[in-house]
Order: C-alpha cells, then sequence, then structure tokens
C-alpha cells in the first residue's frame, strides 16, 4: 500500500483534497494545482466554494486569474466531504482558536475529522497543518482513523506538517518556504515527504508528528517573546526620553548576535497571539509552569491599552478627554498590505476607544466594511482619506501601516497622531509615538 500510494504521489496521478479554503489552504490548492495534481478543496462555507467556483478570489493577495488557472486545470471546490473518499491524500487546513478561558479549541479540528471518518479508505495519507500542541495528531486525529478500520503506517498514513504561510509576504511564495514533515511511523514520514516534494522546494523531515508539532509553535513562540520583549524596551525607553526605533536601528548595524524586532500596538494574527498558550497548556499536564512564555504574553497583550493610555495623555495635553473626541484608526487589519482581520490589536484599541465614550472610526483599503467577528462588532465602512476628512478628528492613531497611507498628507492634516508603528522617525509637535 505504501508503495503504490507513493508513486501515485510521485507520478502526480494523487488527487489531492484540501480542507479548509483560508489563507493557508488556498495557497496549498493553487500551488499543488500549478504542478499538475488534481486538487479539491472542502470547506463548510457555502459563499466561498461558490466563488471558487466561479474563479473569483476572496483573499485580498490571491489574484482571481489564479483561481481561473487552477479551474482549469480540474480543481473543484465543494461542501460535500463524501468527496474526500476520492482523495489519496487530505490536508486539513482549519483554525486553531482559543476559547474564552485562554485554552486550546480543536473543535474546528474535530468537527472535520468527524465529517472525515465514514469516508477514510485505505491508501490514504491524512496531514493536519494546522498549528497545536505536541501530541494533538497522535492523541486526537489517530482515533478516529483506528476506528474506521485502518492500520495507520501500513494502509493510513498519518502525518504533521505545520503551515508556515505568511500573507502578504510577497518575499516568500508558498512553494519557497521548506516544509516540516514528521509521521507517525517511519513510513508515514516518508509518505508525507513524497506529498510535499513535488509541491514545495525544500521538506525537512522530522522524527515524529510531536516534534513537528513542536517545531511550529517553538518558531511562533521564539517570535512573541522577542516581539514582548521589544514592547517592554519601548516602554522603558519612552519613560526615558528615547526613540526605541532609533536604538533598534543602532543595534541592527551589529553584523551578528542581534536580530532586530519592532514594537507594535499588540500582536494580531492566526499565529503569534495564539500558538504560545497552546504549549502552555499543554505543559501543565506535565507539571510545568512556562512562565517565560506567559510573561511574554502579558505584555504583549497589555499593548492596546498601553497604547489608548497614550491617546488619553495626548488628547489632555489639548485639553480634551477621550470622552466625545473623534478618534480615526488608521488599519484595522492586523499587518499591512492584507485583509486579515484575525486577532488584530486595531479592533481592541476601538474597542477601549468606544468604552471610553470616544467617536471611533477607521480607514482601511484592504477592508473596506467592518467584518463580522466572533467576538468584535462595529458598524463601520473605511472612511476615505482626504485632508479635509482628516482635519475634522481630534486625533488619528496609526494601528497597522499599510503601504496604501500617504503618510506626509496624514502628518500634515492631523491635530494628534499617535504613531504605534515607528513610521515617522522625526519628532514633531503634533506626533506621538506609542
Amino acid at each position: 500500500m505504501k508503495s503504490e500510494l507513493s508513486e501515485k504521489l510521485n507520478n502526480k496521478t494523487a488527487v489531492i483534497g484540501v480542507l479548509g479554503l483560508g489563507y493557508v489552504g488556498l495557497p496549498l490548492v493553487l500551488r499543488y494545482s500549478k504542478v499538475g495534481y488534481r486538487v479539491i478543496g472542502f470547506d463548510i462555507d457555502d459563499e466561498k466554494v461558490n466563488k471558487l467556483n466561479d474563479g473569483v478570489s476572496y483573499i485580498k493577495h490571491i489574484q482571481g486569474t489564479d483561481i481561473v488557472n487552477a479551474k482549469e486545470s480540474g480543481f473543484l471546490s465543494t461542501i460535500d466531504f463524501s468527496k474526500t473518499k476520492d482523495c489519496d491524500a487530505l490536508i486539513v487546513c482549519v483554525p486553531t482558536p482559543l476559547n474564552k478561558y485562554r485554552e486550546p479549541d480543536l473543535s474546528y479540528i474535530l468537527s472535520t475529522m468527524s465529517k472525515l471518518e465514514p469516508f477514510l479508505r485505505k491508501g490514504q495519507v491524512l496531514s493536519l497543518e494546522s498549528t497545536t500542541y505536541p501530541g494533538t495528531t497522535d492523541e486526537e486525529l489517530l482515533p478516529y482513523v483506528e476506528r474506521a478500520g485502518l492500520n495507520v503506517g501500513k494502509d493510513f498514513f498519518l502525518v504533521y506538517s505545520p503551515e508556515r504561510e505568511d500573507p502578504g509576504n510577497l518575499k516568500f511564495a508558498t512553494h519557497e518556504i521548506p516544509k516540516v514533515v514528521g509521521g507517525y511511523t517511519p513510513a508515514c514520514r516518508d509518505i508525507g515527504v513524497d506529498l510535499y516534494s513535488h509541491a514545495i522546494n525544500k521538506v525537512v523531515p522530522v522524527s515524529s508528528t510531536r516534534a513537528a508539532e513542536m517545531t511550529k509553535l517553538l518558531e511562533n513562540i521564539h517570535r512573541a517573546v522577542n516581539i514582548g520583549l521589544v514592547n517592554e524596551m519601548k516602554i522603558v525607553a519612552d519613560r526615558m526620553g528615547i526613540d526605541i526605533h532609533e536604538v533598534i536601528s543602532a543595534a541592527a548595524t551589529k553584523p551578528f548576535g542581534f536580530t532586530p524586532y519592532y514594537p507594535g500596538p499588540g500582536l494580531g494574527g492566526h499565529c503569534i497571539p495564539i500558538d504560545p498558550f497552546y504549549l502552555t497548556w499543554k505543559a501543565r499536564e506535565f507539571g510545568l509552569h512556562t512562565r517565560f512564555i506567559e510573561l511574554a504574553g502579558e505584555v504583549n497583550t497589555a499593548m492596546p491599552e498601553y497604547v489608548v493610555t497614550k491617546i488619553s495623555h495626548g488628547l489632555n495635553k489639548r485639553g480634551k478627554p477621550i470622552n466625545g473626541s473623534k478618534i480615526l484608526v488608521l488599519g484595522i487589519a492586523y499587518k499591512k498590505n492584507v485583509d486579515d482581520m484575525r486577532e488584530s490589536p486595531s479592533v481592541l484599541i476601538m474597542e477601549q476607544l468606544r468604552d471610553k465614550g470616544a467617536e471611533v472610526s477607521y480607514s482601511d483599503p484592504y477592508v473596506l466594511s467592518f467584518p463580522k467577528m466572533r467576538e468584535h462588532y462595529f458598524d463601520l465602512s473605511s472612511v476615505s482619506l482626504e485632508p479635509e476628512t482628516i482635519k475634522k478628528y481630534d486625533c488619528v492613531v496609526l494601528a497597522t501601516d499599510h503601504s496604501d497611507f500617504d503618510y506626509e498628507m496624514i502628518l500634515s492634516n492631523s491635530k494628534l497622531l499617535v504613531d504605534t508603528r515607528g513610521v515617522y522617525l522625526e519628532p514633531r509637535e503634533n506626533i506621538i509615538k506609542a
């Protein structure tokens, strides 16, 4: 069974199924289609599926022409999970958020596996890409496979290969980012390498699914901890009257032993604000307290409140309270040049300002209407940035530094400009750095 599946993957006669057609799944669909595989995409969202079948992209940085080209190569998207039995490879790319207690929420993974279970068959490989804690693949996915009467490593193959997508990053396309692959058995790992090696330039095998799961967490915890450090340094430097961005630029001239990280209004996206807590939760099972990770989380989580405090101080110096002030937030996506709103600190800043009585508006060329979100709501649309419009606001908050913004025009027309991204390096009377 292993050699038969390996041959299908290597000669590209295998059918690839991608479950979850978001920021991770859709680029995989396009890549596998481009290199010659037949691809079926699965999602529970009718609207997404219909758009893809019409050749329309719903993600800003993915072109509609890429969807059309994939369709011409045989790509089909569907909500019918019974078609997974037609797939030789099943790649799961669904969200793994935190619940309200900041504990792992595996409901999307488990719901997907429940839909898959009746259609699992011999000769398939199942790869989980969703970020999660070490042990998820063998503790949560394996039982579904075994209940289907399949022998993992013999007639069915189970893999964990963490996604490494960076939406909006033009330097690294999906196929240019090395792919870590861990298998439940050595045979599973070998099939995982076959699965990815024709779509990704470099595949990095590791000894187990748990090692692969831990690899992803280490990558993101590394970033979270260093961002937490520089955010704390920002607060200290600000109190001392030092520009942290000048300090980072100077430190970055050292050719070894230093990697620059940059402060901001908080952490956003589907990985950095969430993934560290997956490890801290799992570590408690082993009687361990991950103090370093949790401290960084505390610092980063406090950043929106720090920004609001700086806004309050700036308005107070001008004789205005937050209550009743008109405040414009620039950029509500979690990072520049994308339309991704997941865990965006901009939304937390807007909520805190609204709760304090401010009249809040926003401008974001990538998010024209405030989207439906599970825990946040604003009945707002993006404000067009014109000089006369900006002049009407008591305070403008630069929260996400999109390249589309005319920064000189914004500076020239803002009464008070709170810069959370270090865009404005030269001190000005109307600029507060936060």
